[in-house]
């Protein structure tokens, strides 16, 4: 305790056990301590007292597209970390595609990592890439410190980043699995895909169906059924359909190890409120009808979905047309994930410790990061301050996405991030920000991934 360089204080603490009143001291950029509300202050620490706001883990967003080298008109390790940052988000891991070179060899992660290093205003971990023929490239990459492998099980939308047959993915999982690894992965068959029908034009209707739920869900059992023969660790990527749930759920029961995510904007709009032509509302798998997002809540409520991650992947304004066909195919909602997911919890009944669990300790969970994810001794003090009663209505101009476009324009949102904290440093505060303090993280940073079901 004589050690302790800050104390924030406030009635609302989010932790592990749940929220009280408490104060948590900070030293060396690590909480010391979780002590009582009124624990006296030690010699020489600078006290901070939040008062009523929630004082909570920083969020863990591991699925962000930052699009950095090679698109950063489309975001940017500057620009992207500096929105987490004021949406309450301290760590990111960043996908393998849309930047160019792709994180698919150890040369390209390095190149990545050159970039982001002076750029990050919180912490940046990296995901690999799993391609039709880099499996010899896995292994090395595992070494120099990727989370896990992106794959994809039907076209990725760009060239460099090619998607997986059955036989080839059965190589790469096995190869990952062999070394303990993790793979995540997009899952949509193609079969089902090019099978559906291919209008394209500005009709929301006509693009969902030209994205059948059945894609996603003959991808998932494929993809289960691989998991289950080579006892492989998946995780499915941005589920957005429901009729995949109970395959899920039976795989679980029958301990196959699979994890699966979905994002804000599945649970926060639905196909019936897109209009036509607004194709900031275009993602793959899509944003499907309101009944389908209640049962995506229920799977959240009972385990089924482990965690809530934003799948950020921005662009260009003129690549969002108003064809749905052509469209760029990504939400932005990297600053506004918190907000979104709190909004929508809080009228279904759940509470701040649901969300804290979906987005940063689940999240943190999955990659092995330890020492996130929670406020309890001997965790980085990384910390958002919420002000989960007060509401604001979404600007574009007042994002910090290079590209300020986005689905949720105009809505209503409870819960304004008031400070952003990296171990135990102030980011970001009233819309002032820093300068760049984040570190870039590999998965020895922390453990190896592990299963959330050992977990919780």
């Amino acid at each position: 305790m004589s050690d302790a360089e800050l104390v924030l204080r406030s009635t609302r603490v989010i932790t592990p056990e749940g929220t009280r009143a408490a104060s948590v001291t900070v030293a060396a950029g690590k909480i010391t301590a979780v002590l009582g509300h009124e624990a006296e202050v030690p010699s020489g620490a600078r006290l901070v007292d939040l008062g009523d706001d929630v004082l909570l883990p920083g969020l863990v967003d591991t699925h962000v597209h930052v699009n950095d080298p090679g698109r950063t008109e489309w975001e940017g390790f500057w620009t992207a970390t500096r929105a987490a940052a004021a949406g309450g988000i301290t760590t990111l891991v960043d996908m393998p595609l849309n930047s160019l070179p792709p994180t698919t060899t150890v040369d390209n992660l390095r190149t990545k990592q050159e970039v982001a290093a002076d750029k990050a205003h919180i912490d940046v971990g990296f995901w690999g890439g799993a391609l039709p023929d880099n499996v010899k490239d896995l292994r090395p990459l595992h070494e120099a410190g990727v989370f896990g492998f992106k794959a994809f099980l039907s076209p990725s939308g760009v060239d460099e980043f090619p998607h997986l047959d059955q036989d080839r993915l059965a190589q790469s999982l096995a190869e990952i699995t062999s070394f303990g690894g993790l793979l995540i992965v997009h899952a949509e068959d193609p079969h089902h895909l090019d099978a559906a029908p291919q209008h394209g034009g500005p009709k929301y209707a006509d693009f969902l169906a030209s994205r059948p739920r059945d894609a996603e869900d003959t991808a998932i059992a494929q993809l289960i059924a691989q998991a289950k023969r080579l006892h492989a660790r998946v995780h499915v990527l941005h589920l957005s359909s429901s009729d995949a749930l109970p395959l899920i759920a039976e795989a679980k029961r029958d301990g196959v190890r699979i994890t699966v995510e979905t994002c804000p904007h599945y649970l926060t709009l639905t196909a019936e409120e897109v209009p036509d032509g607004a194709s900031e509302f275009k993602c793959c798998p899509p944003i499907r009808e309101s009944a389908n997002q209640d049962l995506l809540w229920q799977a959240l409520a009972d385990g089924t979905v482990d965690c809530v991650v934003t799948d950020h992947s921005p662009s260009t304004a003129d690549l969002k047309t108003d064809d749905f066909a052509t469209a760029w195919g990504g939400i932005s909602g990297l600053q506004l994930s918190l907000a979104a997911v709190w909004t929508e919890a809080r009228r279904r009944g759940h509470g701040l410790e649901d969300v804290v669990r979906w987005m940063s300790a689940r999240t943190a969970q999955l990659v092995g990061l330890d020492q996130k994810g929670a406020i309890e001794a001997g965790r980085d003090a990384d910390f958002a301050v919420l002000a989960p009663d007060d509401t604001f209505t979404v600007d574009p101009a007042a994002l910090q996405h290079r590209n300020r476009v986005t689905a949720y324009a105009g809505k209503t949102l409870y819960g304004v991030v008031k400070s952003t904290w990296l171990r135990g440093e102030r980011i970001v505060a009233d819309g002032e920000f820093t300068d760049p303090k984040g570190r870039l993280l590999t998965r020895t940073n922390g453990l190896p991934p592990i299963d959330l079901e050992r977990q919780t």
